[in-house]
């Protein structure tokens, strides 16, 4: 499915153009067919957008694309897949490549995973949202994004399913996403210092204490990663 927070760059036309293609798809921004669904209208920033994508969706595994983000490649579904299928698995996350927004074939940092452990979120530690694969019942059970965090509320909303949901994951060694550097958490220092904030206030609400110097245990990962690649 798409949400399309009314696009005029032509974003729509593209939509259409691949629905026309799949059988069953109705050539209405608000109406949906049996193979595609996807909407177009305004909304209130980013996790409104995903929250309307939760409240469409219909199969048992959900996760998000966002816009200019791409797949590693043809196997990632597959892998997702068959994370999913190996047992009692609650959700699924890999790794993700950070690649530049005017020549995406450059990667600027790779940001490898690994499988959680109890107490890691107050480490540093947390998935790639993009790589982040849930139960559709997990969202039914746990809730969706909290639209009061403008900035970090993918960060709030696996935190709160990791310690608050006793949840089972599955790492997935393998690079998911390519990701196009200038995201909204990304895009200015003013909002890497607010994304730092909803980060240290997500703890708050669940109900944990972390300390006010988090946010440089959280940096400092990213920090070596980008030294790594450029070395």
């Amino acid at each position: 499915m798409v949400v399309d927070g009314a696009s005029t760059d032509g974003t729509v036309d593209i939509i259409k153009s691949f629905a026309s293609q799949l059988s069953g798809i109705a050539a209405d921004s608000h109406l949906s067919g049996k193979c595609m669904k996807w909407r177009t209208e305004a909304d209130a920033g980013l996790y409104h957008a995903m929250n309307k994508g939760l409240a469409m969706a219909t199969g048992d595994v959900v996760g998000f694309l966002n816009s200019d983000d791409t797949f590693h490649d043809n196997r990632v579904l597959t892998r997702i897949a068959e994370a999913f299928e190996k047992g009692a698995v609650d959700c699924v996350f890999g790794n993700l490549v950070y690649v530049s927004h005017r020549n995406p074939q450059n990667i600027v940092r790779k940001w490898t995973g690994s499988p959680y452990r109890k107490g890691a979120f107050l480490k540093g530690w947390h998935p790639a949202h993009p790589t982040f694969y849930a139960r559709t019942r997990l969202y039914e059970r746990m809730g969706g994004f909290d639209t009061t965090f403008n900035i970090s509320a993918d960060f709030e909303l696996m935190l709160r399913f990791f310690t608050q949901g006793n949840i089972n994951s599955a790492y997935i060694p393998h690079t998911l996403v390519d990701m196009r550097t200038g995201g909204m958490s990304t895009r200015s220092l003013s909002n890497i210092i607010e994304g730092n904030r909803n980060v240290l206030r997500a703890f708050k609400k669940n109900g944990l204490k972390v300390s006010v110097l988090y946010p440089f245990r959280r940096l400092l990962p990213k920090a070596w990663d980008i030294i790594k690649n450029r070395f």
